[in-house]
C-alpha cells in the first residue's frame, strides 16, 4: 500500500479510495492511542497527522523530499505539535529510548531492511513505551498467501518497494517485541481477511 514513487498529489489520490473504505478510521484508531513524545516513521504526506491527540509532540520522519513537502504543510495545521525530520529507518539520529510511542502505518512493508528497522524502533523506544502499527501482512489463508507471494515482485516494482508477502508480526517478535494487541482486518472483503493488522507491541522484558 505504499506508493512512494508517486508525486504527493498522485500519492494522495491513489490512497483516497482506501481512506474512504475504512483506512482513515483505522488511522484514527491507531493514532488516538499515542502518548508522550511520539515518533512516526515513514510519515508520507501526513495522512496520520489529523488523528493525533492535541497534547502529544510528534516527530514525523520521511525520507522522500517530495512527500516531505506535503507533510510539512499538513504539520502546520495539526492539533498536535509536529516536527518534520528528513530520514527513515534504520539510521535515525536520535538517542536510545527517546520516544514514548512509535507509530508505523503502511511503512514496514516498504523498508529495505526490515530486521534493521525493527531493531531501530526497539532502540528508540523507552523501556515502558509502545509501538502502534497499522500494516498489511502475509495472509493466513494458503490461497491468499500464495497470491500475495506471486504478486509481490511486480507490485514492489510499481509501488515503491512495497512487499505484499512480509510477515511483519513475526519480524516484530523476532526483534524483541511482544505483540500485546493485534486485530486482523479485511480491507477488501473476505478474500483479504487477515492481510491488514492494527495493534500494539511492547518491548519484551529484559530486551
Amino acid at each position: 500500500m505504499a506508493t512512494r514513487s508517486l508525486s504527493p498529489v498522485a500519492y494522495d489520490r491513489a490512497m483516497a479510495p482506501l481512506e474512504r473504505r475504512g483506512l482513515a478510521r483505522q488511522r484514527a484508531l491507531t493514532c488516538a492511542a499515542a502518548a508522550g513524545r511520539v515518533l512516526e516513521i515513514g510519515a508520507g504526506t501526513g495522512l496520520n497527522l489529523a488523528w493525533y491527540p492535541g497534547g502529544v509532540t510528534v516527530v514525523a520522519c520521511e525520507p522522500d523530499p517530495a512527500l516531505r513537502g506535503r507533510l510539512e504543510q499538513r504539520a502546520a495545521d495539526a492539533a498536535a505539535t509536529v516536527d518534520v525530520v528528513a530520514g527513515g529507518v534504520p539510521g535515525l539520529p536520535f538517542e536510545d529510548a527517546s520516544f514514548d510511542t512509535v507509530v508505523c502505518t503502511l511503512v514496514l512493508c516498504t523498508v529495505a531492511d526490515l530486521p534493521g528497522s525493527v531493531a531501530e524502533i526497539h532502540r528508540l523506544l523507552a523501556p515502558d513505551g509502545h509501538l502502534l502499527f497499522l500494516e498489511h501482512i502475509l495472509g493466513r489463508s494458503r490461497v491468499t498467501a500464495a497470491v500475495q507471494r506471486a504478486m509481490a515482485p511486480a507490485w514492489a516494482a510499481v509501488a515503491g518497494g512495497c512487499r505484499l508477502d512480509r510477515d511483519t508480526i513475526a519480524a516484530l517478535r523476532a526483534g524483541g517485541f511482544v505483540v500485546s494487541d493485534c486485530e486482523r482486518l479485511a480491507p477488501l472483503g473476505r478474500i483479504s481477511a487477515g492481510t491488514v493488522v492494527r495493534g500494539r507491541a511492547i518491548r519484551r522484558s529484559g530486551s
